[in-house]
């Protein structure tokens, strides 16, 4: 039974295999950041245990899923209950390329404009990836992959190639 976690920098390509293994092997499909965030302005993180809420009744109420998203404290939630980890290791200038070229996402913004209004401040947070210290940062996730004693598999380029 598939409950794959894939984790990485913001524009790395999460979602698309995400969905990618949503469509193709019929996992259900959770994105952190629909609940990982206070409905705020300026947006403001949830306490972790609301979210930890969310997650235990999705996975309750699925066999099967793929839970994705850049937050390591709320993957570690359940890592215990994965059975295979993605880590979506791209260079900087990729997952920044990526998301230029990222279609609306209406899950996440109102309209096509608010998005294209936060991407210099998304650029810049994906730039930092390297240099933050945090649940989100390079730190966290490589930290996050080498603990892992599951099946475990580690993406670096992008590709059409979206088995897992």
């Amino acid at each position: 039974m598939a409950k794959i976690l894939i984790f990485g920098n913001s524009g790395s390509g999460k979602s698309t295999l995400a969905r990618h293994l949503r469509e193709t092997r019929g996992l259900a499909h959770l994105d952190l950041d629909t609940l990982a965030w206070k409905l705020t302005s300026p947006p403001e993180r949830k306490p972790i245990e609301e979210s930890d809420q969310e997650i235990k009744a999705f996975t309750a109420s699925n066999e099967t899923w793929v839970i994705e998203g850049c937050y390591t404290d709320l993957l570690k939630l359940v890592e215990a209950q994965s059975t295979e980890i993605v880590f979506m290791n791209l260079p900087i200038e990729s997952c920044i390329a990526n998301a230029k070229a990222r279609p609306w996402e209406p899950h996440k913004y109102d309209t096509k404009q608010a998005q294209d209004d936060n991407l210099p401040m998304l650029i810049d947070w994906i730039a930092q990836y390297t240099k933050r210290d945090d649940t989100f940062s390079y730190t966290a996730h490589q930290q996050f992959y080498e603990s892992y004693s599951g099946s475990k598999r580690m993406v670096t380029q992008n590709t059409s190639d979206l088995k897992a």
